[in-house]
Formats: structure tokens, C-alpha cells, sequence
């Protein structure tokens, strides 16, 4: 997860990284607090891998590494953003940083992903509902936790089915947005076969 974070981030411009540190936790959409600790040793193996390359720079009489997306790396982007999904916490914190992306792509492959996560939740919801039914020996507090799931599931199900039908209106009309999102995703995939 922090490896998509990452090449998201870089996607949109170089960064050293302090800068990458401050954008992961930054106030306009924060993922999580990391540090330097976890994000270094995923830049080195990001690096290794070739899918970053640094270069040294100089800024303020301080020397910085700078780290770049390289072609390959765009491609590991686009594989885990459109990852498959797990049934999990993780999963959950997955979903939140590859929608912090999505403008990356295509209209289509985008209501492929929120179906997909919907239908997740529309399982996680039946088994809570299921759960809740059942008689057992569950506290007062226990019940209400499951209960705030239930409710915090159902009000996650009801907001991707407003961003899957806003999705499939800007398609239908043909909005800006959307040929600007089509444009992207198209100039992204001849990148790829340019490269390959």
C-alpha cells in the first residue's frame, strides 16, 4: 500500500524524501502517518526494482535525493491500483489510497473498481446483518460495535453507488471531465505500448 502511495505521489512530480513523507500525511487527503524508517526501504526496493530512479540534487546548499517514476514503475501503478481486493482492514486503507488515484483510470475501469468494492461490502453487510441476528452471549458493548459496522457499511455501500452512478452520468453526457479522464488513461496506455 505505501509502494502505490508512493508511485502515485511521483506520478504527479519528482520529490525527495521529506517531501514525500510531508505528502503521505499531508492535511489535503492524508493516507497515514509513515516514517522515514518504512518509506526509505521502500524507495530503495522501489529503486531496485526499477520502478524509481534517484538522482542527487542540490537545493539550498543542502544535497537531497530526488526519486522519479520511471516507466516500469508506472506500470506497477497501474497493477496495484486496480489490485484485486482482500476482505480486510487492510483492504479497507487499500480502497482509501487507490481512490486518492483514481483520475489515473479509465472511466470504465473505474466503475469496474467500485462495483467490485460495493459488492465487497454488500457481503461484509450480509454477514454483520447475519451476525447481529443470531443469538449469542455478546455484551451490550459488543453489540453496539457491530452494530456501528453495520451502519457505517451500509452508509459506505449507499456512497459508492452515488459515485458509480455520478461516474456512469459524466460517461453517458460526455462531461469534460470525463474526456479529460479518457484522454489521460488513453495517453497513459500509449506511454506503455511505447515502452513495451
Amino acid at each position: 500500500m505505501l509502494e502505490l502511495a508512493i508511485l502515485g505521489l511521483l506520478k504527479e512530480r519528482p520529490m525527495h524524501g521529506y517531501q514525500l513523507s510531508r505528502e503521505l500525511s499531508d492535511a489535503r487527503g492524508p493516507f497515514w502517518r509513515v516514517s522515514f524508517g518504512s518509506l526509505y526501504p521502500s524507495l530503495r526496493r522501489l529503486e531496485r526494482d526499477g520502478a524509481v530512479e534517484s538522482t542527487p540534487s542540490e537545493a539550498k546548499g543542502r544535497r537531497r535525493t530526488v526519486y522519479r517514476i520511471t516507466p516500469t514503475g508506472e506500470d506497477l501503478f497501474l497493477q496495484l491500483l486496480q489490485g484485486s481486493p482482500q476482505e480486510s482492514q487492510a483492504e479497507d486503507a487499500r480502497f482509501r489510497v487507490r481512490l486518492a488515484f483514481f483520475r489515473y483510470l479509465p472511466p470504465e475501469v473505474r466503475i469496474r473498481l467500485l462495483e467490485r468494492r460495493r459488492t465487497l461490502l454488500q457481503e461484509r453487510l450480509a454477514a454483520l446483518t447475519e451476525a447481529l441476528r443470531a443469538p449469542g452471549t455478546r455484551d451490550d458493548y459488543q453489540h453496539a460495535l457491530m452494530e456501528h459496522a453495520r451502519v457505517a457499511t451500509e452508509s459506505d455501500i449507499a456512497w459508492l453507488s452515488g459515485l458509480i452512478q455520478a461516474e456512469r452520468s459524466r460517461a453517458s453526457s460526455g462531461s469534460p471531465r470525463y474526456r479529460g479522464s479518457q484522454r489521460r488513461a488513453t495517453a497513459t496506455l500509449h506511454r506503455k505500448e511505447r515502452v513495451t
